[in-house]
This record gives structure tokens, C-alpha cells and sequence, in this order.
């Protein structure tokens, strides 16, 4: 994600937000006043932010104070102003209590805030740190209008005040909220990264003019639909004033791939990514020590593989061991000319790469732009988002705010760049719900009859998809490198490498089984409704970059589905344009592909799919043996209709 997310403490103010964060994570001199830090610093006084500014007679785009932010988030929620108030409320006459009662925001909290931590994708900040001045106003402009269309989401529909006993009633703040935003431009490994910290305030007015607390359980919540909301509306902002286009690039095989700008070269983004090259060597050998540690007994202490939730534990444990200390802060202008010199010297990308990488990016867009056409088509995006939140969700499980985030994947990666029509989105969820989404919820208390806490599944059921855990693999030979590719053979082990040093096994990530269900359900639809045409075309040739689409085989004709294929050895798979397209990073390359060969990437996944799908069948008819149990003769089938019931998700193995 690109939007993070921590608690803001009334200690933490002081200790943390008023000595580094609000002079760009620099260390500021003791007693030093905050003006005279920031400039010294070289990065921009703190603006403020929020609808709700207009009932502390506060200014969009004003400027943040030190005694604002120590009233407002050190002093457990007190006006921001209330210094001057309270003076006030004396002069005239007030006691001392009732002056201090003044300035205060309701009751005091020791919760004060969320910490919003916005920044785009590496190759829009890499187009803003190696760019000239315009593209540099350019992107920044962009950066602050997505942040401020995210905080009007969030003030429209995330945010509640919760009152009454045991906060059985809420409401949406009506005035809006408050925020401060800090503006830095580096890493701490000195690389750049522009990103910006949105100190959002959990104080609110309600209808009858009482403050209250905003839930930050609801903002934890709606962080990933926040997060992907901010990405599309940055990608759309900066493309469309600069000529450019996005494409997806998988960084993690497996995983979800990222929407980046096209043209920017991927050795420039490792040139920036020391923390996580650093992140990666810590996290291979914690995994090497998980899957190898043994108890007093000598048998394994965990798992033989490394699951997610356990990867995602020890890639923190990683990123806090290799977390280097925070250097003094230099002034942007300084630091472009640090950091354009520091690429062209170490990054392995041409200087005139790197003078020109904005024309170099135009050009790519021009070729993608000429070759896919970006057409959202509302039905085909609803199976989509329901098949990916389905599968990537435990128990097949999920809420509106699930389908909402994935939706606007969907949205940025479909529109590679354009700007879309508002609530978009919206009705992409609302055509998923309709269609493809079973309310299963079952509320015991009264936040389950809330709309964002209703409880979904899918209608339909995968069952063309493979439910049962594969089978388990053979042990590796400790002496021999896994082969890179099917059918060729392992290659020895490098001298002075360690059995396990290569390769981890882990789980399948569910990315792929998401692709894959979309896949098939959306397969099974064209043949049988209405959803086809030439939206559908567009659509699978816009990504026909990805080799998961693939995976779906073209429908079957009605007047031969009954014959069976005829017996035969197989032709030998040339393998060549399969490692091309999976080496492939980038739209540009993978748009060079012929039909002839997207046509051979096809029969190559179908193969596939075949022999897995009957590699499955005999393990399953193997266990079955073993464990007798009754069979239906639909089981094989694509898409069999269910019952509506409460446990659907566990019952279809997902």
C-alpha cells in the first residue's frame, strides 16, 4: 500500500511529531522555534487541511503552528487556539476553571489523531526527483489533490462520531475534520521519496454542536480502499497533465502487480531501493532459520514452508533490524542535483536516459495508448472485483469496503492512466452486490445492521477450481539448484552455498487462484449472459500482458462439447516466448508479442491447466479411495448452482 496508517498519542506529539516529523523527520535543535527549523530544514511550514476547520475559525492552507499542534494533539484535544481563547475568557473575568473549560473540544482523549502517511509510486517520484521544475510543480500539485480527495471520502463516508452507552449510536461529522499536513521529500536512506504525513485529528462536531471522538477503528478499516483510492486519483492526475500512461509491473511473483508509469526504467527504481534490498537479505535468512529451527527433540519447531502470515510477521521483524538512523535534512533543490548525479553514476541507466526520462516516458505512453484501448465496462469489472474478494479473503468472506478497494485496482489498471467518471467505482460495487454477492450476515449487535458491516459471499460456486491442498512435492536433492523453468534439469549448487539458501519453499499465494477464479467466472458468463461484445474484447487485450489471463481456454463449441479429445503424445512446448513474456516488465515489451505467439501462449497455459486438472483428479481419487465419502456427479463442473446459506465461502474449500 501507499497510504500507512498509526495512532497519534498525546505523549507521541512530544516525543516524536513536534522534535522530528514536522521538520522532515530531521532531529530539530533544542529550542529551536518550529519556523526557524522547518527553514533551516529546507522543507515547507505544515498547511492546514479539512472541512471542519470553518468551526475553529481556522483557514484551508493556513499555516500550522507549534502551539496549534501541542493544543490540538498533545493537550488530549483542545481547541487549536485555545491559548488565545482561554487569555481571552481571563480578561474578561472568567475563573480559571471555566477559562480552561473554554478551549476545550469536548471530553479529553489520549488518543488525538491518525497518522496519514501518503506517497505515490516509486516512478512518479522518480519523475519528480530527477525531472525538471514544471514536472516537478506538476506532480506535487497532483500529490496534494488526491490527498485531498481522499480526505473528502473519508470525511463523507468513513468517519463516525460514536455516542450514547457504549457508543450504540453514530454519525457522520456534518462540519467534517480537521488535519495538518507535512510535506517531506527524502528516505532514510537518503534516496528520494516524496511523501506527506496527514495529522488528522479525531475530533468532531455533531449535529447539536457537541464535540466527539471520531472511531479510528472505522479508518484502520478503510486504510486499503483509502490507499488504492489515492493511487488512481495521483496516476490519473500526473499522466493526464503529462502526457503519460501506467502499466502493471509484477514486482513479487505471485502478488498483485503495481500500476507504475511506463518508460521509467526498473533499474532506476532499484536504484532506489537499498532499504529493500537490505529488507530482502534480513527476511531470506529469517525464513532459512524458520522453515531449518528444530525443538530439544530434533523435530521442526514450525511449518516446512513459510506462509503468508507468518512472511508478513518476519518482514517486520526485518524491516525494524535493517532500520538505518535518520539523517540531517538537506534543501530540495540540493538534494535533486545530489540525487540526479548519484543515478547517473550508480543506478546502470544512461545519462541521457536519465536527462530525458520524461520523453522517454511520453514515448512509451504514445505506444501503449495506440495499442489498448481503455474501456470500463461495469458488469465485466463486477465479476472481477467479486472473484478477487472472494478468493483473497479467508472463508470467502468479505464487506463493502473489500469491493470497493478492489474495484479501484481494477479501475487503475483497466484506465492505465485516464481520469474516470465520479462514483465510478461506486456502481461497479453496487452491480457486484446485486449480481455476484450473497448477504450472509448475521447481526447479534447493532453495528452489524450498519450497510459497511453487512457481511457477503459469492453466488456462484468455483468449483472448476482446484479445492483440495496439492499435493506435497518431492524433496529437493540439497546438492542441485531448483530448475528455472519446466523440463530442464537442476543445475548444481554453487560452492559456498547452504541447502535452503535459494530457494524458501512457501505457500501458493492467493493472488493467483484470485486471477484464475475471475478467469473462469468470467468465461462461464460470456457463454451463458449477455456480458460480451466488444468491451470484453478490449478488455482482455488491454491485459494480455499479464500471462494469468491466459489461464481462461476459449469456450467451447456447443455442437462438439460432447466429443472427447482424441489420445495422443503431446507436442514438445517451445518455451521461448513464455520466458520472454514472464521476463517482461513493461507494456512496451510485452505489446511486441505477435498473435502467432499469444496464440501459442495460450495452448501452452491450457496445456497446463489440463495437467494439473488431472494430476488433481488422481490425487483426489486417491484420497477418496482411502477415505470413502459421497459424490455427486456435479462435482466437477464449473459452476454449480448453491443454496443460499451462511457458511458458503467454506463450504465451496476457499
Amino acid at each position: 500500500m501507499t497510504v500507512d496508517i498509526r495512532v497519534v498519542r498525546a505523549g507521541q506529539m512530544y516525543r516524536y511529531y513536534l522534535r522530528e516529523t514536522v521538520v522532515g523527520d530531521g532531529r530539530r535543535p533544542a529550542r529551536t522555534p518550529l519556523r526557524v527549523a522547518q527553514e533551516q530544514a529546507g522543507v515547507p511550514v505544515g498547511r492546514w487541511m479539512g472541512r471542519g476547520l470553518a468551526a475553529l475559525g481556522l483557514t484551508p492552507g493556513e499555516e500550522v503552528t507549534e502551539s496549534q499542534l501541542r493544543n490540538l494533539f498533545g493537550e488530549r484535544g483542545r481547541h487549536p487556539d485555545a491559548d488565545r481563547i482561554e487569555a481571552d475568557r481571563l480578561a474578561q473575568g472568567d475563573s480559571p476553571k471555566k477559562a480552561f473549560k473554554a478551549g476545550a473540544l469536548g471530553r479529553r482523549v489520549t488518543v488525538t489523531g491518525v497518522d496519514f502517511v501518503f506517497r505515490p509510486q516509486p516512478t512518479i517520484y522518480l519523475l519528480w526527483a530527477l525531472g525538471d521544475e514544471e514536472t516537478r510543480r506538476v506532480i506535487e500539485a497532483a500529490h496534494e489533490y488526491a490527498i485531498e480527495r481522499v480526505l473528502e471520502w473519508i470525511e463523507d463516508e468513513v468517519a463516525v462520531i460514536r455516542y450514547g452507552k457504549d457508543g450504540i449510536y453514530r454519525v457522520r461529522p456534518p462540519g467534517g475534520l480537521v488535519a495538518a499536513r507535512f510535506r517531506h521529500y527524502e528516505a532514510r536512506s537518503g534516496r528520494p521519496l516524496l511523501h506527506d504525513h496527514l495529522l488528522l485529528s479525531v475530533k468532531g462536531q455533531r449535529l447539536d454542536g457537541k464535540w466527539g471522538s471520531i472511531h479510528t477503528t472505522a479508518l484502520h478499516e478503510n486504510t486499503v480502499a483509502a490507499s488504492a483510492l489515492y493511487n488512481e486519483i495521483v496516476a490519473a492526475e500526473v499522466c493526464e497533465a503529462l502526457g503519460l500512461a501506467t502499466e502493471p509491473r509484477t514486482v513479487t511473483p505471485g502478488r498483485r502487480p503495481v500500476m507504475e508509469i511506463a518508460g521509467v526504467p526498473h533499474e532506476l527504481i532499484r536504484w532506489t531501493a537499498r532499504r529493500s534490498d537490505q529488507i530482502a537479505a534480513c527476511l531470506a535468512e529469517l525464513e532459512h532459520e524458520y522453515v531449518t529451527a528444530v525443538d530439544d527433540d530434533g523435530e521442526l519447531k514450525f511449518l516446512p514452508v513459510v506462509s503468508e502470515r507468518a512472511r508478513a510477521k518476519m518482514n517486520q521483524i526485518a524491516a525494524r533490524k535493517t532500520r538505518p538512523p535518520k539523517q540531517k535534512t538537506q534543501p530540495l533543490a540540493q538534494l535533486r542535483a545530489w540525487w540526479k548525479a548519484s543515478a547517473i553514476l550508480t543506478s546502470k541507466v544512461a545519462a541521457d536516459v536519465i536527462n530525458s526520462l520524461l520523453e522517454h516516458a511520453r514515448a512509451a505512453a504514445a505506444a501503449i495508448r495506440a495499442r489498448v484501448t481503455a474501456v470500463v465496462d461495469v458488469a465485466l469489472a463486477a465479476v472481477d472485483v467479486t472473484a478477487t474478494v472472494f478468493v483473497m479473503n479467508e472463508g470467502g468472506r468479505f464487506h463493502r469496503r473489500h469491493l470497493l478497494a478492489e474495484a479501484r485496482r481494477h479501475l487503475a489498471l483497466v484506465l492505465r492512466g485516464r481520469r474516470r467518471d465520479p462514483g465510478l467505482d461506486e456502481e461497479i460495487v453496487a452491480t457486484a452486490i446485486s449480481t455476484h454477492c450473497l448477504d450472509i450476515s448475521e447481526p447479534t449487535t447493532t453495528i452489524g445492521l450498519l450497510a459497511d458491516y453487512r457481511l457477503y459471499t459469492a453466488r456462484w460456486d468455483l468449483a472448476d477450481l482446484p479445492a483440495r491442498p496439492r499435493p506435497p512435492t518431492p524433496v529437493p536433492d540439497p546438492d542441485r539448484h531448483p530448475p528455472a523453468d519446466p523440463g530442464e534439469p537442476a543445475a548444481l549448487r554453487p560452492p559456498g552455498q547452504d541447502a535452503g539458501e535459494w530457494e524458501i519453499p512457501r505457500i501458493p499465494l492467493q493472488y493467483d487462484r484470485a486471477v484464475l477464479a475471475g478467469a473462469v467466472v468470467r468465461e462461464k458468463l460470456r457463454t451463458t449472459t449477455a456480458v460480451r461484445g466488444r468491451a470484453y474484447d478490449d478488455v482482455a487485450h488491454q491485459q494480455a500482458a499479464m500471462p494469468e489471463q491466459l489461464l481462461a481456454p476459449e469456450p467451447a463449441d456447443p455442437e462438439h462439447d460432447d466429443q472427447e479429445q482424441e489420445p495422443g503424445r503431446r507436442e514438445a512446448l517451445d518455451l521461448t516466448a513464455l520466458r520472454a513474456l514472464r521476463e517482461s516488465r513493461t507494456d512496451v515489451e510485452a505489446l511486441d508479442l505477435t498473435a502467432e505467439r499469444l496464440r501459442h501462449l495460450g495452448e501452452v497455459f491450457t496445456a497446463a491447466a489440463d495437467r494439473a486438472r488431472t494430476t488433481m483428479n488422481r490425487y483426489a481419487r486417491r484420497d477418496d479411495a482411502e477415505t470413502p465419502h459421497p459424490v455427486r456427479e456435479d462435482d466437477q463442473q464449473a459452476h454449480r448452482p448453491q443454496e443460499p446459506g451462511p457458511h458458503r465461502g467454506r463450504e465451496a474449500g476457499h
